[in-house]
């Protein structure tokens, strides 16, 4: 089987487990989990090494974070039938306390944290002499907030070449569509001039389209951080939440739940 297509069968395998646990738990942000699960496949399927560190910005996604945890062997996939319940480590957004979870170092949600976090632990290997690479996944929520810039700002005159941010830009956010909470325009211009090594997926929510961009990065030269935009669609993958700002806090009900897995036959 080609590359390419089983990673489809493992999205789509994540993609059902993902509505899965939504519909059990009966809660919101699942909008925000599906723009974001084709980055999240391709980093813990293929793109990350063993060494490597990711953290995930948007806590709030933190479902596909544990869809892909254990459909990749980095946790007991039981544990997924405890997502949300009472005294669970797999709570609404990722869990507090280095390693509570395997592969989850730092717990996030509070936008505009995960990039600061990210960029001290590149920085540290400087110290430590251990080698590995830091990926973190960020939303246009955290794109507001000054501490991202700031850390940006902090990566790039250090060098941080172990570092690569990537923005989950799917247009919305909380309030409403992100040009009209707060104008990220010209987003890829900006990154340049903070001088990050600046890359753009135009479809981020397809594996190949993806998988191009991120061979792109290996290639590059560049001492600079990376940056890659990533132009993906909220609701991915589930077309009547497409796009759609209410599926950033809705549940579904179980007429919404069997027209979902009926979209993915």
């Amino acid at each position: 089987m080609e590359k390419s297509k089983s990673l489809s069968l493992v999205k789509k395998d994540c993609l059902k487990t993902v509505l899965g646990l939504y519909k059990r738990a009966n809660a919101g942000h699942i909008g925000s989990s599906l723009s974001s699960l084709d980055l999240l496949v391709h980093l813990f399927f293929k793109q990350m090494k063993k060494e490597d560190k990711f953290i995930l910005s948007k806590g709030h996604a933190a479902a596909s974070l544990y869809t892909v945890l254990a459909k990749s062997g980095r946790i007991d996939e039981s544990l997924l039938d405890t997502y949300y319940a009472d005294g669970t480590l797999l709570a609404a957004h990722p869990p507090c306390g280095a390693n509570k979870v395997p592969g989850i170092i730092f717990g996030t949600g509070s936008l505009g944290h995960g990039l600061s976090i990210a960029t001290g632990l590149a920085f540290s290997s400087r110290y430590t002499k251990k080698k590995f690479h830091v990926y973190c996944v960020i939303s246009e929520g955290d794109c507001n907030e000054g501490s991202t810039w700031e850390a940006i700002l902090f990566a790039a005159h250090h060098k941080l070449k172990n570092l690569t941010v990537i923005i989950d830009r799917n247009g919305l956010q909380g309030f409403g569509f992100s040009k009209d909470v707060l104008n990220l325009d010209s987003l890829e211009e900006k990154m340049k001039a903070f001088n990050l090594d600046t890359y753009v997926i135009e479809n981020g929510n397809d594996l190949s389209e993806i998988d191009k961009v991120f061979k792109q990065t290996e290639k590059s030269m560049s001492e600079m951080p990376r940056c890659i935009i990533a132009k993906t669609t909220k609701g991915s993958g589930v077309s009547y939440m497409e796009n759609k700002l209410e599926w950033h806090y809705l549940p579904m009900n179980d007429a919404d739940y069997e027209l979902a897995l009926k979209g993915l036959e």
